[in-house]
């Protein structure tokens, strides 16, 4: 499959690439009508050439759906997880799993802020944290928790037996006074003008 999209990118290139060089070609005015005219003449007067662009125009546009399909399809694979049931296929949106991620973040005290990054591929499920953790934190200890709470509750929820995989990146670590410090800026600003008095 990946040859296939190789060749399609190439295809798509080559193809821009003839029509930039006739745009370039138009533009200088090194063409002239009449060779445009005898060209498409000649398709045209004979037999075997018409039948030559006209399978060139269809196989262009089985290219063209083909290729869209592929890159349609692995897109809206790669956004959801689908697994069947003895009543049919469901599909789970990847956006889901990472709300649900994110609720994990309020278990845990030790972290501050949860940003998680579901991708669903042919290995399993790839899960990227971004956390920002308090300085109280001890850091191993936590991501290993953390680490095995994602993967416990994606497997309790989603029934899924593929592999998942979690990593973990610690952004920041937020000191305790750094915390009070924007706790204090947050309290309400002065009422505009409220240290005047009437005269």
């Amino acid at each position: 499959m990946r040859l296939f999209t190789v060749l399609g990118i190439l295809f798509y290139a080559v193809i821009l690439i003839l029509i930039g060089v006739v745009l370039i070609v138009f533009s200088l005015n090194l063409l002239q009508s009449q060779d445009i005219n005898s060209v498409l003449a000649y398709l045209h007067a004979n037999l075997n050439s018409r039948i030559i662009v006209g399978l060139s125009g269809v196989l262009l546009i089985l290219i063209s759906f083909s290729f869209a399909q592929l890159i349609l399809g692995r897109f809206q694979r790669e956004r959801t997880i689908a697994f069947a049931t003895a009543s049919g296929e469901v599909t789970i949106a990847l956006s889901a799993v990472e709300d649900l991620i994110k609720r994990l973040g309020g278990v845990i005290p030790e972290i501050k802020e949860l940003r998680p990054d579901v991708i669903a591929s042919k290995k399993g499920i790839m899960v990227d944290l971004r956390v920002i953790l308090r300085s109280e934190a001890n850091i191993p200890e936590l991501t290993s928790r953390l680490q095995e709470i994602t993967k416990s509750k994606i497997q309790e929820v989603l029934g899924l037996e593929e592999q998942i995989i979690v990593k973990i990146h610690v952004a920041k670590i937020i000191s305790m006074e750094e915390k009070k410090r924007r706790e204090a800026t947050k309290e309400e600003p002065p009422i505009p003008f409220g240290g005047y008095g009437r005269v």
